[in-house]
C-alpha cells in the first residue's frame, strides 16, 4: 500500500487490516517534515501553511502502530518512489516481515500543480507553477513509473512462486479534457491507468485482477469551504467524500467477491 500515511491510503490500510490483511504502509513525507533526511520532495515555501502539506507530513508508523494496536499486522517504511530501486526493496521488506505480496494498491502521488498558463494560483487560491522538466519528472516518476515497476515486481514474484490469486488497484483522477491546473498530475494518472488496464489483460491468466478507482473530491486535508461550495454547485460532482468511503471500494476490489471485476476504471461520485 503506497501513500499509506494519510488520506485514502491510510484509510485503506486500516480497512484492509481489519479484514485480516497484513499491510506494508509505504509512504514519504515532504522533505521539510523529515528531520535529518535529504531525500524526497524539494521543499516548497508555499506549502508551509498548507493543510494538505501538513496532512502528508504524518509519519506512516502512526498508521502501522494503530493497526497493530487493533490486533492487525502492519509495518511502515518511508521511501521515495521516484527512486527506481525502491519497488524491489518494498517487496523484499514485505516478504521478509509480512509474507508474499498478493495485493498491490498504487495510491501514492508526487502531486504538483503545474500549468501551461501564466496564472499564479487556481480558483481555490492554491499556488500554480509552470510545466517544467522538473515538475514532469517528479510527477511521472511517482505516479506512473513507480506503479509500473511495482506491478512488474508483483507479476514477476507471483509467477516465481506459482501463485494463483492477486489484486492490483490503482487510483486515478482527471477527466475528458485532462486536468487543467494540474496538467502533469492528470497526465501521469492517465499513464498509470493504462499500465493497470494492460496488467488486467496480461496477468489475467495468473489469477490477478487489475482495476482503477477514480474517487470523487475527497477530503484528504485540502478541501476548504470554497471547494465544498464548488462541489455543491457542480452538475458532475455530487458530494465530498471521506477517505474511508473510498477505501470501501478499494477493499472490495481486493476481495474474493470481486473475482470477475477486472480491467475497469470505476468512477465514484
Amino acid at each position: 500500500m503506497t501513500g499509506a500515511n494519510q488520506g485514502i491510503g491510510a484509510a485503506t490500510a486500516r480497512a484492509l487490516a481489519a479484514r485480516g490483511v497484513a499491510v506494508l504502509c509505504a509512504y514519504l513525507r515532504p522533505s521539510g517534515s523529515r528531520e535529518g533526511s535529504g531525500e524526497g520532495d524539494t521543499p516548497d515555501p508555499s506549502h508551509t501553511a498548507d493543510p494538505y502539506h501538513a496532512a502528508r507530513s504524518v509519519d506512516g508508523e502512526e498508521v502501522a502502530a494503530e493497526i497493530r494496536r487493533a490486533g492487525g499486522r502492519a509495518e511502515a517504511f518511508e521511501a521515495d518512489l521516484a527512486d527506481p530501486a525502491v519497488p524491489g526493496r518494498l517487496f523484499d521488506l514485505a516478504e521478509d516481515r509480512l509474507g508474499p505480496v498478493d495485493i498491490l494498491v498504487n495510491n501514492a502521488s508526487g502531486w504538483i500543480q503545474d500549468t501551461f498558463t501564466p496564472d499564479p494560483a487556481d480558483r481555490f487560491d492554491r499556488p500554480l507553477r509552470p510545466v517544467t522538466a522538473e515538475t514532469w519528472s517528479r510527477q511521472f516518476s511517482v505516479d506512473a513509473m513507480a506503479p509500473a515497476l511495482l506491478i512488474g515486481e508483483l507479476a514477476r514474484r507471483h509467477r516465481a512462486r506459482g501463485a494463483g490469486w492477486g489484486r492490483i488497484v490503482g487510483l486515478t483522477s482527471g477527466g475528458e479534457l485532462g486536468f487543467p491546473g494540474e496538467v502533469s498530475y492528470g497526465a501521469a494518472k492517465a499513464a498509470q491507468t493504462d499500465y493497470t488496464l494492460s496488467a488486467a489483460a496480461e496477468l489475467a491468466g495468473l489469477g490477478i485482477t487489475a482495476n482503477v478507482v477514480r474517487p470523487p473530491v475527497t477530503d484528504t486535508g485540502w478541501v476548504t469551504d470554497e471547494v465544498r461550495r464548488f462541489v455543491a454547485s457542480s452538475p458532475t460532482h455530487f458530494h465530498v467524500a471521506d477517505p474511508a468511503e473510498v477505501a470501501k471500494t478499494i477493499v472490495f476490489l481486493a476481495s474474493d467477491d470481486a473475482a470477475l471485476i477486472t480491467g475497469n476504471v470505476i468512477t465514484l461520485r
